[in-house]
């Protein structure tokens, strides 16, 4: 006869990592569905904002700082970046200073399509969240805590 299996939340709607993700899958869809036409996926997505948002402080962007601003593995992004510059998007240089990095920019049809993709993911966002109301704001800040909190595990 077979033990009886015990759950510390006795219902799916009790347990937090649970929930984080079915909204995560819901989220996902509806993201592919508009970058999808764009010819991204959401990791290429967020690597080139990624490289947006950094390129508005910086000229010398590396790998490792896309790595970085988007807590990615590093050779993740190093093949996500490949397929980028195959699409054009970006581009890699040799690094002025150190020999073992890429400086990665955006091309002018790889910020054309970021610009696009940002506008869609935002509004996709914005009609997703939409059904927090007021709450939206304790929740951005309840999903930072969470992620400063274990962001280094």
């Amino acid at each position: 006869m077979s033990k009886e299996i015990e759950f510390h939340f006795k219902s799916t709607q009790d347990s937090p990592g649970y929930l984080l993700g079915q909204v995560t899958m819901l989220w996902q869809r509806k993201l592919k569905k508009v970058l999808d036409p764009l010819d991204l996926t959401q990791t290429q997505f967020v690597l080139l904002a990624a490289l947006g948002w950094l390129s508005k402080k910086n000229d010398t962007v590396t790998q490792v700082d896309i790595a970085i601003q988007s807590n990615a593995d590093r050779m993740m992004v190093s093949k996500v970046l490949r397929t980028l510059q195959d699409k054009k998007f970006i581009s890699r240089q040799e690094h002025q200073t150190d020999t073992r990095a890429k400086v990665i920019k955006l091309t002018s049809d790889g910020a054309e399509v970021l610009q696009k993709a940002l506008t869609a993911v935002e509004n996709a966002d914005l009609d997703f969240f939409s059904g927090l109301g007021n709450s939206l704001s304790l929740f951005n800040q309840n999903m930072v805590s969470l992620i400063e909190r274990n962001k280094d595990e």
